[in-house]
C-alpha cells in the first residue's frame, strides 16, 4: 500500500510550501483546504512536476465534524497516511472586547478542535501500525502570549501543550508527535490593521523558509523546533524577565501606532 502525507491548510502559506517542498522529494501527498479549484490545480501541477501521488480533499476544518468526515474519507479511499500535519490554522488582531465572537469561536474550532480530532483518528492508526509522525504548526505566541491576539495565542498554548503531552504519552508505541513555532510569516494572516503594530517592524519570514525548517523537522526532527535564532532567543526571555514587565513589553509591540 502507498504511503501518504497528510498535510491541512495545503493551499496556501506554509503549507503550500511544504507541500512543493515534499512532492520534490517523491512524497506522497493528502492535500486538504477549502477551495476545491486551488487543490485540484496543486494536484495537477505537482504531479507534472514531480510524478508522485497527489490526492486531495476540499473540507472546511472551521467545522470539527468535518474533520471526522475527512478521516473517514481517507480510510474509504483506503489511503495509508504515515505522517500527518496539522498546519490549518487562522487568527485576528484587534481588542477582545470588539473582535467579532463568531470569528473566534470558528477559530478555537479550526486551531484546536479539529487538530484534536485528526490527531486522535490518526494517531490511534499510527499505534496499532506502531509507526507515524504527527507534527501540528503552532507559534511563538504558544510561548509568548501576546494582547490583541488573546483567543489566538491561546489556541497555540493549546497546541503546544497538546504536543508536547501527546508525545510524552505515545513514548515507545513508534509514534512521535511534534511542534514547529514559526515567528511573524508572510501569509495572508497579516492583516492592514497588524501592519502598523512595532511587531511588523521586523520583516516577517517567507513562507518558503519556514516550510524548509518545517519539512526537514517533520522528516527527520523530534519534539520541539522554534523557527530562527531570535525567534528562539525571545521565547527564552520570560526565564528572565518578571512577568509584569514582560506583559507591558508585549502589548507595546503589539499595539498600533
Amino acid at each position: 500500500m502507498e504511503e501518504y502525507i497528510l498535510l491541512t491548510g495545503a493551499s496556501s502559506g506554509i503549507g503550500y510550501e511544504m507541500a512543493y517542498q515534499l512532492a520534490e522529494k517523491k512524497m506522497n501527498l493528502i492535500l486538504v483546504a477549502r477551495t476545491e479549484s486551488k487543490l485540484k490545480q496543486m494536484q495537477a501541477d505537482l504531479t507534472k512536476r514531480y510524478g508522485n501521488l497527489v490526492q486531495y480533499f476540499a473540507a472546511d476544518l472551521s467545522d470539527a465534524n468535518v474533520a471526522k468526515a475527512l478521516y473517514k474519507k481517507v480510510k474509504n479511499e483506503n489511503l495509508l497516511v504515515t505522517h500527518l500535519v496539522n498546519n490549518a490554522g487562522v487568527g485576528n488582531y484587534g481588542s477582545f472586547t470588539e473582535t467579532p465572537l463568531e470569528e473566534e469561536l470558528s477559530m478555537i474550532q479550526l486551531n484546536i478542535s479539529s487538530l484534536v480530532v485528526l490527531s486522535k483518528l490518526f494517531a490511534q492508526d499510527m499505534v496499532n501500525r506502531k509507526s507515524g509522525k504527527i507534527m501540528n504548526i503552532a507559534s511563538v505566541v504558544s510561548f509568548l502570549p501576546m494582547p490583541y491576539f488573546s483567543v489566538y495565542s491561546a489556541t497555540k498554548a493549546f497546541v503546544k501543550a497538546f504536543s508536547e503531552t501527546l508525545d510524552a504519552e505515545l513514548e515507545g508505541t513508534g509514534v512521535n508527535v511534534l511542534s514547529l513555532y514559526p515567528g511573524t510569516v508572510d501569509t495572508g494572516f497579516t492583516t492592514s490593521e497588524m501592519q502598523t503594530t512595532n511587531l511588523h517592524k521586523t520583516k516577517p519570514m517567507h513562507p518558503k523558509d519556514v516550510a524548509i525548517q518545517g519539512v526537514k523537522h517533520l522528516l527527520e526532527g523530534n519534539g520541539q523546533k522554534v523557527v530562527g535564532f531570535q525567534n528562539w532567543f525571545n521565547t527564552k526571555l520570560p526565564n528572565f524577565v518578571p512577568d509584569g514587565i514582560m506583559m507591558k513589553i508585549k502589548k507595546n509591540l503589539a499595539s498600533q501606532g
